[in-house]
């Protein structure tokens, strides 16, 4: 199989360096070139022919969001932001996804422990560089609000969605659709801290249920979404008749924090038959066995399909051991769980 080719786009010479020699060690991945500014990345874009882009957002002569506006309306490809982790820059960083960036990662407050997330970011893009990115007017999430389900009835349900690379889009796409008076939901969404929190704001403007990033002891109830912090685990409590959230530091699982496994696991060993468990677009396995044991559990699991993830990787190991009730696109997601819900 031929290299992944890569274009590495910062305004710092030190972080192009490391990254360049980190990731041309890396098995399937090639380093063809790399920009200080959106200028010179533009004509090495058009010589090179990159199968991936990283982007840097804070650059001299144009920003990296006017860039990516003007790359995905000419020449489409995939993009991975690579953000300073700050407040200002993860609210810039969910900017970039609305318009079409597939994946942010933040970078390390020092230039020389940028070498660290070299592997990570290797992942990231062997996980998009299949993706085939169509040039799109824009991008941005409709102020228009899409025509809502309904829900007949107002239960003490728990619904727990995961999902990774491609899980910003899908859950801007299906939540928005949702009544206010859904279950408690609990959202895994891999992102680095501070981008969560952007994130849930942004999804709290365009729906009618609540959302925001969940904080330790914070009840689980009906209409409000929960969104993990990123660097947190997050863990389903049950004291008598309520339902809330453990937000807590730990080790790695499943190579991430938070980690889907840990929030599906807690889902079935304190709500079982009550939960309707939901795996999304992402890479990688986390959240399958989870799922499984969710499943084992009595709670009713729903995958997306194939056709319709930016990455199969999740929803298809999941799938693989078992964990999985129902395989459906991601337009059809809302309405089943809500189903489901209901039983």
């Amino acid at each position: 199989m031929k290299n992944i080719k890569v274009l590495i786009v910062d305004d710092s010479a030190i972080v192009r360096q490391i990254f360049t020699k980190e990731l041309n060690r890396m098995e399937g991945i090639e380093v063809v070139g790399s920009a200080a500014n959106p200028y010179i990345a533009r004509d090495k874009i058009i010589k090179l022919k990159p199968d991936v882009l990283t982007l840097d957002i804070e650059m001299p002569k144009m920003d990296g969001i006017s860039f990516l506006k003007k790359l995905m309306k000419y020449f489409p490809l995939p993009v991975i932001v690579v953000s300073s982790l700050t407040q200002k820059g993860s609210v810039i960083a969910m900017e970039a996804i609305e318009e079409g960036a597939l994946e942010v990662m933040c970078k390390p407050g020092a230039a020389y422990t940028v070498g660290d997330m070299s592997i990570e970011l290797a992942d990231k893009i062997k996980a998009v560089a299949s993706v085939k990115v169509q040039k799109r007017k824009n991008l941005k999430l409709s102020t228009t609000k899409p025509k809502k389900l309904s829900i007949t009835t107002t239960t003490e349900k728990i619904i727990a969605i995961g999902s990774s690379t491609g899980g910003t889009r899908a859950l801007s796409e299906i939540l928005p659709t949702l009544p206010v008076n859904s279950p408690g939901i609990l959202i895994v969404q891999h992102m680095p801290e501070f981008f969560t929190n952007s994130f849930a704001n942004r999804l709290n403007e365009i729906c009618d249920v609540e959302v925001k990033e969940a904080e330790n002891g914070e009840t689980v109830h009906t209409g409000k979404v929960l969104v993990a912090p990123g660097n947190h685990h997050m863990i389903l409590r049950r004291s008598g008749a309520r339902y809330y959230v453990e937000v807590k530091d730990g080790p790695l699982v499943s190579r991430h924090r938070p980690s889907v496994d840990v929030l599906f696991k807690s889902v079935a060993k304190y709500a079982g038959k009550n939960a309707v468990g939901v795996i999304m677009t992402g890479m990688g396995r986390d959240g399958a066995a989870g799922m499984k044991l969710m499943h084992d559990n009595g709670v009713r699991t729903i995958a997306q399909d194939e056709k319709s993830c930016i990455v199969f990787g999740m929803p298809n190991e999941a799938i693989k051991v078992g964990g999985v009730d129902h395989i459906i696109s991601l337009n059809k997601i809302p309405s089943k769980m809500l189903e489901l819900a209901l039983i």
